[in-house]
């Protein structure tokens, strides 16, 4: 005899990020709740709000350091905050050092004081620059220790040349820390050393999980000034030659930062390309549409094509195969235009536009044209124009 007792599929639900119905287990009523009901399912399935983790001002300090992208840190650095935030006990306070500016929020990172130089971000290149800004926030806020990303964007050779400037003991490619040592491989490998924490960790990727279960204070604060840099030298030893800016036809889509992609929804391929040249986005397709031979192979997106980490991501006219979602998962912001509300892709995209696709191009290409010529139009052409229309009236 089968004693399992069946799910009454008219029991209470809630409504998931996702938007499908999730029946809620554990309580025998039937659907049609109250209100009050249904509230309280949805608090009970709610995220905690993290506790703020309290600290002793004044006696202890950790620094962090690292340089932020578009003003928010890549997850090498947040480990190296969260590192730090972990390991701090009740009388250390965590200080974060931002080349750049940060617009993530600084307390979810774990930091409680952060530090921005925003003249100091990319794509400048002002190693002495952020050297003596390094200084200065050591010389002002004294840290036990200084803990940065071991990585090849910067931080890792700051953190060095910081190191041997000031006669600094430190430790590099760490990938073991605790509240008592710091450890990481040694003899090609073959071997793994501890030792007694130095004062500069760099820490190299994936080290500790960036899932912290408290808050920081977040709090913001002025750069510190205070004498101790020396001055930049007359006759500098190298110089910035600035950034070089390619056609987004040029960059591949590994390397993109803002990617529209096309997928069967689209028919008109050279709107879809006009689309692509004004925004100055590169171009990516689905599996579909490059099977149908409007795209080239090396513009599929997706588990069979290539894997892509574009800060922007626009699916025009994409479902959303589970190959093709496995292609986006690192895309920091995906927006979907598509007629079927409930395509897989929904469920991944940031915002999502139900809408026709060809309508919805050629009202984006309009709107970007428009927007462009008025940042071009010289301001003075719009004050004649603004005369003109009074002398008439």
């Amino acid at each position: 005899m089968n004693t399992v007792k069946r799910i009454d599929p008219r029991r209470p639900f809630v409504i998931a990020a996702s938007g499908l119905k999730r029946i809620t287990l554990g309580d025998e009523h039937v659907a049609g709740a109250t209100n009050e009901t249904t509230h309280a399912l949805h608090s009970a399935h709610a995220e905690a709000p993290k506790p703020r983790r309290v600290y002793e001002a004044g006696r202890r300090t950790l620094l962090v350091a690292a340089h932020s992208d578009r003003g928010a840190l890549d997850e090498h650095a947040r480990q190296a905050v969260a590192a730090a935030a972990i390991v701090a006990d009740a009388h250390t306070e965590v200080i974060l050092v931002v080349f750049g500016e940060l617009t993530d929020a600084a307390a979810a990172l774990g930091a409680d004081k952060v530090v921005e130089f925003p003249s100091l971000g990319r794509p400048s290149f002002v190693p002495d620059q952020a050297l003596a800004a390094l200084r200065d926030c050591v010389a002002a806020f004294k840290p036990a220790h200084v803990l940065m990303p071991d990585n090849a964007t910067g931080d890792g050779d700051l953190g060095r040349r910081y190191a041997a400037q000031a006669k600094a003991s430190l430790a590099a490619h760490v990938v073991e820390i605790d509240a008592a040592h710091v450890g990481c491989y040694a003899g090609a490998g073959q071997s793994f050393a501890t030792r007694a924490w130095p004062d500069v960790i760099l820490l190299d990727a994936d080290a500790v999980s960036t899932k912290l279960p408290f808050i920081g204070a977040g709090e913001r604060v002025g750069a510190p000034i205070t004498g101790v840099s020396s001055p930049t030298p007359d006759v500098p030893r190298y110089g910035d030659r600035g950034t070089t800016q390619l056609g987004a036809a040029q960059v591949a889509l590994e390397e993109a930062d803002f990617i529209i992609s096309a997928g069967n929804g689209v028919t008109d391929i050279r709107a879809f390309e006009a689309l692509a040249d004004t925004l100055g986005a590169a171009i990516g397709a689905s599996r579909v549409a490059v099977d149908n031979g409007h795209f080239a192979r090396d513009k599929q997106v997706g588990a069979t094509g290539k894997t892509v980490n574009a800060s922007v991501y626009i699916a025009f006219g994409i479902s959303g195969a589970v190959q093709h979602l496995q292609g986006i998962k690192d895309c920091r912001h995906v927006i979907a235009v598509n007629l079927d509300a409930s395509a897989p892709i929904v469920k991944r995209a940031n915002l999502t536009v139900v809408a026709d696709t060809q309508p919805t191009i050629a009202a984006l290409t309009s709107a970007v044209g428009q927007a462009k010529q008025a940042r071009q139009a010289p301001a003075g052409a719009a004050e004649g124009s603004n005369v003109q229309e009074g002398v008439a009236a």
